[in-house]
């Protein structure tokens, strides 16, 4: 119960600070995001919203407000939905923006909600090729037929699965859109098709059919479900509501369907065969250009959250040519952000930093590289680089060898590589194989040799003598380190040990812990307050030289509406060391079953070399607990 209980915390937390439901559109989630569209855009949403415990970033992106959360935006996401109700009718429609950004937020929200789905029927394909190339007789046995439709199954009837999505996302009743998809996907529809292909000549009210099917199709259902939208608002409107149950549905299936396989279908196949067939012509004729180009800009591309734009060029190719070259390169560009981490993990000597890494690393071997990209390489931003420099190289090593990719892989990654085997085309695999090898080890290689932003060589102390705290500080400035006072007294707890996993893994950033004895938090340098929570129950600093600090007093004590909690101070206002910034009581928070232990963290860790804890345990007003060095 105590896991719900955060995620409901987190999920209110999320919605106070984008403006409450009113301002809510929509709510999907992806892997590790929750992605959002909202009325109006407020610039300090973003910030509150980083600063809650359980939410690594945010990234406003493709008309999208998304807050990466990891491996259990799942739980958030659902808490999120109870919170708010987004099927009303007369829901305002989400903001135009660019046509570029509406197709995005579009794919996102459509196919994001089962691409894990899509991932385990890929890696149930996988898996039997690995077995039949072991077994070659196990390809002649039931088993392996059962598991082989089993693995084919959410591919052929993904027009179902996007018409349940599609609905949501334009607010279409959803039986009414499986209705329609489920038609398109009716054996018999296909029959037809096949008698169209083979030359009968079929029509539907004196116009003649096309022989197009839409098992695996993603365009047309996506279409049939926008246009429906539009039918749907208009049979509401028109049809008595005494008879509007029954008549809204029939109407909408006989208008909808036939002009799906009249005009819809064969139009937006086309238009995807054209894609497709644009990029297959660029990977065919310059294999070299198209390896660059996904190796080593993908990573780029999936910051931004615009990943999802690619997936019907992907499932076209699957579908009109049983390959595709595009994720064999998505792959190697994966695996090299693997290998950034892990050159990381292997140099660093913080070990809050080797902990986020081998952490980040985990998930990326599922094809999850939002926590990787955010809690490691491009915070120090060099791996990031290096990442995005090897996995151009192995992707371009790699197109030499013609790499596909015969059955789709929902998350590219170490687990799908066997997709790219096939004994028609023996080097794909090679060439796969060859081109993830240098985009795993070519970054480690580089942060060995040039080291990524975390200095190596020990500071040298110059302080011999106790010396007053001002004389401290200009001391530190002229030898490149700013000294970080305590800002509370009571115990120091390691970072590593604090019970919340965002804060103990470091992705918010480095720094230390304290349990206070006292009730009062002081700024712990000479600076500005530049945010307050509306709790007040954490506060932002930034030092004259620019270190920034989050002080957050207790864990989940923003769900205690600020009672507990009195500000001295404001946002903008300028602060000298010892300054009354906050004061609680400890009592009225323990009275909640919450912890008072207060985490002290360097927002901006990634602009300097080390932040170095002291190895004392007790703090007073001047006990320095942290070191930057710049």
């Amino acid at each position: 119960m105590g896991k719900v209980r955060d995620y409901q915390r987190l999920a209110h937390s999320i919605l106070e600070a984008v403006g409450g439901e009113e301002n809510v559109i929509s709510a999907v989630r992806c892997a590790t995001r929750l992605r959002l569209v909202l009325k109006r855009s407020d610039p300090a949403a973003k910030e509150t919203v980083s600063t809650l415990p359980g939410v690594i970033t945010v990234v406003e992106s493709g008309g999208q407000f998304q807050i990466v959360i990891g491996q259990h935006v799942g739980e958030v996401h659902q808490e999120f939905l109870k919170l708010v109700n987004l099927d009303q009718p007369e829901a305002e429609e989400a903001p135009k923006g660019t046509v570029l950004n509406r197709i995005i937020a579009t794919m996102s929200a459509v196919f994001a909600p089962f691409v894990y789905i899509l991932a385990a029927a890929g890696i149930l394909q996988g898996t039997l090729i690995l077995t039949t190339l072991a077994f070659p007789a196990f390809a002649k046995t039931g088993t392996y037929e059962v598991f082989s439709f089993i693995s084919w199954a959410p591919f052929t009837f993904l027009p179902i699965f996007i018409a349940i999505t599609a609905a949501n996302h334009f607010k279409v009743n959803a039986f009414i859109a499986v209705a329609c998809s489920a038609a398109l996907v009716s054996p018999t529809w296909a029959d037809i098709a096949t008698r169209i292909t083979a030359g009968e000549s079929i029509t539907f009210l004196g116009i003649a059919l096309s022989g197009t099917t839409y098992t695996s199709s993603v365009l047309p259902p996506l279409f049939l479900v926008w246009i429906l939208s539009y039918v749907e608002k208009f049979l509401n409107k028109t049809i008595h509501e005494v008879i509007r149950p029954l008549f809204v549905p029939f109407f909408s299936m006989v208008l909808m369907v036939p002009l799906t396989i009249l005009l819809i279908g064969p139009i937006t196949t086309l238009g995807a065969e054209g894609i497709a067939n644009g990029y297959n012509y660029l990977a065919e004729n310059a294999p070299a250009v198209a390896g660059l180009i996904i190796g080593g800009f993908w990573q780029v591309i999936v910051i931004f959250g615009v990943h999802w734009g690619v997936t019907p060029m992907v499932l076209a190719n699957f579908e009109q040519y049983g390959r595709d070259s595009f994720q064999a390169y998505q792959t190697i560009a994966v695996i090299a952000q693997i290998g950034a981490v892990i050159g990381v993990i292997l140099k660093a000597r913080n070990k809050e930093t080797k902990k986020v890494g081998v952490s980040a690393g985990l998930t990326g071997i599922f094809g999850i590289t939002e926590p990787a990209i955010y809690g490691v390489t491009l915070r120090f931003k060099k791996p990031f680089i290096y990442g995005c420099i090897s996995g151009a190289i192995g992707a371009v090593t790699a197109s030499f060898f013609k790499p596909y990719y015969f059955a789709y892989a929902g998350l590219p990654g170490p687990l799908t590589l066997v997709n790219g085997i096939d004994s028609d085309y023996p080097s794909s695999i090679i060439g796969l194989l060859i081109g993830t090898a240098i985009a795993l080890i070519l970054p480690i290689v580089l942060i060995q040799v040039f080291g990524f932003g975390e200095q190596a060589a020990p500071v040298v102390a110059t302080e011999t003598t106790a010396t007053p705290v001002a004389e401290q500080e200009v001391s530190a400035t002229l030898t490149n380190e700013e000294t970080l006072r305590a800002p509370l007294e009571g115990t120091i707890v390691a970072l590593s040990d604090v019970p919340d996993p965002v804060f103990a893994s470091g992705a918010m950033g480095q720094g230390v812990a304290i349990r206070p004895t006292g009730n009062e938090v002081t700024a712990p340098f000479e600076g500005t307050v530049v945010m307050i929570a509306p709790s007040g129950h954490a506060i932002g600093l930034r030092s004259t030289s620019g270190v920034e600090v989050l002080i957050h007093v207790g864990l989940e004590t923003v769900t205690l509406d600020g009672k507990p909690f009195t500000l001295h101070v404001k946002e903008g206002e300028a602060v000298k060391t010892g300054d009354r910034l906050v004061t609680f009581d400890a009592t009225a928070i323990e009275a909640h079953g919450l912890e008072t232990i207060t985490p002290i963290i360097i927002t901006n860790t990634q602009s300097y070399a080390q932040i170095l804890p002291t190895d004392e345990t007790v703090t007073t007003a001047n006990t320095r607990i942290l070191t930057i060095i710049k």
